[in-house]
């Protein structure tokens, strides 16, 4: 194939897979360059897909954008079942609790926030709550059910995504980019990888790879915590449980091997990806007054990954210069986001015009260029 179809996509996490199985099927020639594909912070993540519970007054952007590629996951993930492999796509929803007066406010506020916008939030006292995931404990007051957010299994996901990318021809540079231009990335060993298009999808360290990103992506550290029940211990819940704890956010979310993720942390430290005890102690204290039963569960990992962040929450889908796309800054989001993104640089590649919702993440709303 020639050159001016060969694509490079920097960046072997879940944006940077859904981008390059999406390109590869629409035809092009496409290589990753990555040191160690599918292990960034997305097989960290919790694996929830949801815009609604996400949402808050002042970013609406963020809630369209999410709730269009919401609404093309029940696709992706059976297009993406035949091509690599089961994502493990759970649709039983959301329930957002709170336990204390200014808990329940937090949440009215969302309520009142998503019914102006036409979103489906069904108010649920405790006793209806406990009727649906009996584990809840008695501290919880009241929430919110979201029946139309998803969870995904993040690792299964980017398994199935790399199976995918293989077999749809695309090849893999088991290496570090050290700088990105337009059309080349340099490795760290020196040699360069040339294409017509470089898209740049490498996280948190997009900022470091090219100057007019440094301003505009930061690292956002998040701990999680991966349980697992035992004998004996009450099952997992069935639906993802978002919860403020004195005001503290903290989710759980189910697998159905009945492991249990928990997190998560937001953090502005930098690249700093150790595990403090201090935050292993407070997910397990906030987690127990949700879930009573998950002090008889099995910890079985503890890890901390950088999320990548933007000054408004968007992320950054568009062009930098001619020969360089870019797809990072997608924060909490990037499982949520990876079909939109996908598609967004496939239309980019060709030259096609953007959903409003996507047109909104163009990295120029930084830069004073129109859009």
């Amino acid at each position: 194939m020639g050159h001016e179809r060969a694509v490079v996509v920097v960046g072997g996490g879940v944006i940077g897979l859904s981008v390059a199985w999406a390109v590869a099927d629409a035809g092009y020639s496409v290589r990753v360059v990555d040191p160690t594909p599918t292990r960034g912070a997305s097989w960290l993540a919790g694996g929830m897909l949801a815009p609604v519970t996400e949402s808050w007054p002042g970013e609406e952007h963020v809630l369209e954008l999410g709730s269009s590629s919401l609404a093309a996951w029940p696709d992706f993930a059976s297009r993406l079942t035949a091509a690599g492999g089961d994502p493990g796509l759970r649709l039983e929803g959301t329930l957002a609790v709170a336990l204390d007066s200014a808990d329940v406010g937090t949440l009215d506020v969302l309520a009142e926030f998503l019914r102006g916008l036409g979103r489906e939030a069904q108010h649920r006292t405790a006793r209806e709550l406990r009727a649906m995931e009996p584990g809840i404990g008695p501290g919880v007051r009241s929430g919110l059910h979201v029946p139309g957010d998803l969870a995904v299994d993040n690792r299964a996901l980017l398994t199935a995504l790399h199976t995918a990318c293989r077999r749809s021809g695309v090849e893999f540079v088991t290496a570090s980019a050290r700088e990105i231009h337009p059309g080349a990335v340099v490795l760290a060993d020196e040699s360069t990888v040339e294409c017509a298009v470089v898209v740049l999808a490498a996280g948190a360290w997009s900022g470091r790879l090219h100057p007019a990103l440094e301003p505009l992506v930061r690292p956002v550290k998040g701990e999680i915590l991966r349980l697992h029940g035992r004998r004996g211990a009450l099952p997992v819940p069935t639906r993802t449980i978002r919860a403020h704890v004195e005001s503290r956010p903290v989710y759980l979310v189910p697998r159905a091997d009945g492991e249990l993720i928990l997190g998560a942390t937001q953090l502005e430290v930098g690249f700093d990806e150790s595990v403090t005890a201090g935050a292993v102690r407070d997910l397990l204290r906030d987690a127990e007054q949700v879930l009573p039963g998950i002090a008889e569960y099995a910890l079985t990992e503890t890890a901390a990954g950088l999320r990548s962040g933007s000054p408004d929450n968007l992320p950054l889908i568009g062009e930098v210069a001619p020969g360089l796309l870019v797809a990072t800054g997608h924060h909490r989001n990037g499982l949520l986001l990876a079909p939109v993104t996908a598609d967004a640089v496939v239309a980019l590649l060709r030259g096609e015009d953007l959903p409003d919702a996507v047109r909104a993440a163009d990295p120029a709303r930084f830069s004073g260029r129109d859009t």
